[in-house]
């Protein structure tokens, strides 16, 4: 695969301050398919000066400038779909369809959302003898995950670059590739240099220097919610901005009037989606217990479908395979029923794990509160509404969820109970201009559309 061997600072690319590099390996056959420059804290340093040197001009460039810009970087990004689709199944796994689809699809869509919003946002208004005016807030430090590469990406530059902000991005170390695509559509979309700014390297260093960077304005991370919290602290004692997207156990309620097929083959497909590598997935499927046997048949069958190395693609690297099948073992140890997959590798080579089941789960186990982040669904049985809703709310998590029911009027009821930022009912599809983003421990802020814009302005009033 095609990398670069700098940093993206100043709208070049530009010789790393130190020789060490990350190598970035295929999961699917765990072969080294590049190396990456590993960024220090002097590269961080010089991305940030960089993106401060850049603000000034940026910020006060009109939005419909800044607009222009954006749906420049959303075409460049389409004219890429075929490169970002097989950068994406090469460093992460997904497979083909998911990868054109899903990684390389969406970030277009989100971008242009963007675009239309730099161009038609209310960046001032007046309130009686007040005019109140939203500003950039400054430098970005933007830290992405590696679940959703791209879209990650763009879900936070897109909305910083609208406001006016600029931004030094460190993305994930396992999916760097994806990142100097991106880089390289930035430039070719004409946004000035030092306005977007690229570090690659290690989250412990080259993260944890973006994150405590004085010249750093806010921090935008996604990722897990022990590493948020480090950044939320770090950010705190320098009375920083932070927006925290953050991990998930998102429950999936089928109330007795749904149709039951239906919700359970929407609720498997939804958990093994990029092999179940998603912060909000549906991972716990609460039944009725009058119905709860049928439910289980049914996702066992529709598991079945999702065969390792064809829909179902490899987990990101070796860690997370061996910790996906500690929750398994964990899951079985502990008295769940395993009605599909296991704990053993189903392939001999790449990360891969099998798609599992779990049946029998109670609110008590760890598989029914910890964030696994693979291909493993838990249904649980609940005996009325009420025990569902305090099923569902009962983990420290509060990303997202869903709600079937026999007529949207009962579904929308159940969801106002539950303590989630977003929920999904009768299997409503996905909107790029709806708020995303967690209660409780899964996160502060929310990202996309106008919601995510407002995370990188702040308020100034003028009174007359």
């Amino acid at each position: 695969m095609k990398a670069h061997d700098g940093m993206y600072i100043g709208g070049q690319w530009r010789p790393a301050a130190a020789p060490d590099t990350i190598a970035v390996v295929n999961p699917a056959d765990e072969q080294i398919i590049a190396h990456v420059p590993a960024g220090t804290a002097e590269d961080v340093d010089a991305a940030v000066r960089a993106a401060r040197a850049a603000f000034p001009v940026w910020a006060a460039t009109a939005p419909a400038e800044r607009a222009r810009c954006l749906a420049a970087l959303r075409d460049e990004l389409g004219r890429r779909t075929e490169e970002i689709a097989e950068t994406v199944t090469a460093e992460l796994g997904a497979p083909p369809a998911l990868a054109r689809s899903v990684h390389a699809g969406l970030p277009v869509m989100v971008a242009g959302s963007y675009a239309e919003l730099a161009g038609s946002y209310a960046f001032e208004e007046k309130i009686g003898n007040s005019t109140v005016l939203m500003e950039p807030v400054g430098v970005v430090g933007a830290i992405t995950p590696w679940n959703y590469p791209l879209h990650q990406i763009v879900a936070k530059v897109a909305p910083a670059l609208a406001t006016g902000c600029t931004v030094v991005l460190k993305p994930a170390e396992d999916t760097p590739l994806t990142a100097q695509l991106f880089a390289e559509a930035v430039g070719a979309a004409g946004v000035p240099a030092g306005v977007f700014n690229l570090v690659t390297g290690l989250g412990p260093v080259a993260g944890q220097a973006l994150a405590e960077h004085e010249g750093v304005d806010l921090v935008s991370f996604t990722g897990s919610t022990a590493v948020g919290r480090r950044i939320g602290a770090t950010a705190g004692g320098a009375i920083k901005r932070v927006a925290l997207e953050l991990g998930g156990k998102s429950a999936n309620v089928i109330l007795p009037s749904a149709d039951l097929a239906k919700a359970v083959n929407v609720g498997v497909a939804n958990v093994m989606s990029n092999s179940g590598q998603t912060c909000s997935a549906w991972t716990r499927m609460l039944v009725h217990r009058d119905r709860y046997d049928e439910a289980v048949e049914l996702a066992a069958a529709a598991v079945a479908k999702y065969v390792p190395g064809e829909r179902v693609g490899p987990l990101v690297n070796a860690k997370q395979q061996e910790r996906v099948r500690g929750y398994i073992a964990k899951g079985i140890a502990e008295g769940a029923r395993l009605v599909a997959g296991g704990p053993d590798a189903p392939l001999e080579s790449g990360y891969y794990v099998s798609p599992t089941v779990f049946a029998d789960v109670t609110a008590d186990m760890t598989i029914a509160q910890e964030e696994i982040f693979g291909p493993v669904l838990s249904l649980m049985k609940y005996d009325d509404e009420e025990d569902a809703l305090a099923i569902a709310n009962g983990t420290v998590y509060g990303l997202a969820g869903a709600v079937w029911a026999g007529d949207d009027a009962e579904a929308v009821a159940f969801a106002r109970r539950m303590d989630t930022g977003q929920v999904d009912v009768n299997g409503g599809r996905f909107n790029p201009l709806a708020p995303f983003g967690g209660y409780k421990q899964s996160g502060v802020g929310r990202e996309l559309g106008p919601h995510g814009l407002a995370e990188y302005l702040q308020t100034k009033s003028l009174q007359f």
